[in-house]
């Protein structure tokens, strides 16, 4: 960004979809501030019904609030329209990313790049970090989006990934749930976008137990895969 003709850092916000995950939040929040002191740490409680939303403004986030849970992808959807940063990362609010490794995903936005998908299949996933079957799953969906986009990425449904404003204002967004990853991913490779993958950790989840249905969920990943190849941008 250049201001007054002098060239001037990004603003950077974080964005955190988050629903009951008051436990955890906290220490993804504080340490998103800590790894970019410069950056917004924006969380879209979604609908919370523990102290998601208190946790967070006490961490150091702005927080709106959902008033009922209407899934990842709309309260993503929601978030970005919150007067965001030139530079959007996401991250999940559960503790399984590491908020620490933002910087990597912000030095890899290099001029001419305007998404980056930290990809766990690249870096260290953790014991316990995802089952069997949502591995297989990732990996099926992932080999779908190669085949149909002649792209070679390792980790479509990744959550932690950065993307430039500029990028999604191009990008017609509709995913209400976990479909949202594929819905950003493919949306900037459709209207021309740059994407490239860095490697990243993936922490087990100590709190609660992932939402996400494989099945279900999965069949809608893939309809958001083929609706995004085959409709118009």
């Amino acid at each position: 960004m250049t201001v007054n003709g002098e060239q001037q850092s990004p603003s950077v916000t974080v964005l955190v979809a988050a629903y009951n995950e008051a436990p955890v939040i906290g220490d993804v929040i504080r340490a998103a501030l800590t790894s970019v002191p410069t950056c917004e740490v924006l969380v879209v409680d979604d609908g919370s019904t523990d102290d998601t939303g208190r946790v967070s403004a006490e961490a150091g986030a702005r927080v709106v609030r959902m008033p009922t849970n209407v899934g990842k992808g709309a309260a993503i959807r929601y978030g970005l329209g919150q007067g965001c940063g030139d530079v959007i990362v996401l991250i999940d609010g559960d503790g399984q990313d590491d908020a620490s490794e933002i910087p990597v995903l912000l030095e890899a936005l290099r001029p001419g790049v305007d998404l980056v998908v930290g990809s766990r299949f690249l870096g260290n996933m953790e014991p316990g970090a995802i089952t069997p079957l949502n591995e297989w799953g990732n990996r099926f969906l992932t080999s779908i989006v190669n085949l149909l986009f002649s792209t070679s990425l390792t980790d479509t449904q990744a959550g932690f990934k950065s993307v430039r404003s500029e990028a999604l204002e191009r990008v017609n967004l509709s995913a209400h749930r976990f479909d949202i990853e594929v819905d950003v991913l493919l949306g900037v490779l459709r209207t021309g976008g740059e994407v490239v993958e860095v490697p990243v950790r993936r922490s087990p989840r100590f709190h609660d137990k992932s939402r996400l249905s494989s099945f279900p969920d999965g069949a809608r990943i893939l309809r958001r895969i083929v609706s995004r190849r085959f409709s118009a941008v």
